[in-house]
């Protein structure tokens, strides 16, 4: 039995625990569904453990899975990397990069000193603005790349998967007992302050508008204080921040993270920054 991990089905595991299951993750690597399941059949038996199981209509990584995720996501993304600057040498250019502010806060750093290592030709200009802001630079050809939270689906974008939103608060901040739910939201019109206000109405609980800023930033100083809880996507808060676990308050829907581009065919030097970008996201979500 080989001592060497194959990438390939690393890929795919990394796929079906992503996506939720075989058929899918199929559909994701280009494979049929009958090959993924024995790709990742021999990988049980390479390893020795189980990897997966099921759980209601999905999968659910093992333990021994949930270790080999962690590694197979650093794997895939320094061999992405190497690709990415071997195919990329020579390359130049410019690319105006947008992004919204808790993308900016996490993963943005690691994307483009990744980047920047490989293509050191490549000029980088960057935007942090909200969602809505981006989507229209995005439709003036003002920016060629965003990253987005959204629930439509841009022209000329590509899906990263759907990401939970979780309610968010300081570390010992309690519900008070018959009071409104405080929250802390950006400005209208606003992705996530919409899902807070929908889900909190629907389940017919009252809620009070304590603090809004037009910035992300804005916000965190009224969470910290324990004066409002707010809505976002936990694997993009700072790391002082917690999710409030149901049943204190209802679950919240998905929303779409996307790669948008300004045209259908982005050139090489703004394809090159998406694949930093996806490689950042897949190891934040880890």
């Amino acid at each position: 039995m080989s001592d060497t991990l194959d990438l390939a089905i690393l890929r795919t595991l990394a796929a079906a625990a992503h996506l939720g299951g075989f058929g899918r993750a199929a559909d994701r690597v280009g494979r049929t569904q009958s090959a993924v399941s024995l790709q990742l059949r021999r990988l049980e038996a390479q390893l020795g453990r189980k990897l997966f199981v099921k759980s209601g209509r999905g999968l659910v990584p093992t333990e021994a899975g949930e270790v080999l995720l962690a590694y197979a996501q650093r794997l895939l993304a320094l061999n992405d990397e190497a690709l990415e600057a071997v195919r990329g040498q020579g390359l130049n250019g410019r690319v105006r990069l947008g992004v919204p502010q808790d993308i900016a806060d996490t993963i943005l750093p690691d994307a483009l000193a990744r980047f920047a290592r490989a293509h050191p030709e490549v000029l980088l200009e960057g935007r942090v603005e909200r969602q809505e802001t981006l989507t229209r630079l995005l439709r003036e050809g003002a920016i060629d790349l965003a990253l987005l939270f959204t629930d439509e689906r841009p022209p000329e974008a590509q899906d990263l998967g759907e990401m939970a939103l979780t309610w968010v608060a300081g570390a010992d901040w309690r519900l008070p007992p018959g009071q409104p739910v405080p929250l802390a939201l950006l400005d209208a019109p606003c992705l996530f302050r919409k899902a807070a206000l929908t889900t909190l109405d629907a389940a017919g609980m009252p809620w009070r508008l304590v603090f809004t800023s037009p910035s992300l930033g804005g916000l965190w100083p009224s969470i910290r204080a324990g004066l409002a809880i707010t809505v976002r996507v936990a694997a993009f808060c700072p790391p002082d921040m917690v999710a409030v676990e149901a049943p204190t308050l209802p679950p919240l829907p998905k929303v779409a993270l996307r790669l948008a581009y300004s045209e259908a065919a982005p050139p090489a030097a703004v394809q090159a920054l998406a694949a930093s970008l996806r490689a950042a996201v897949s190891l934040r979500r880890g």
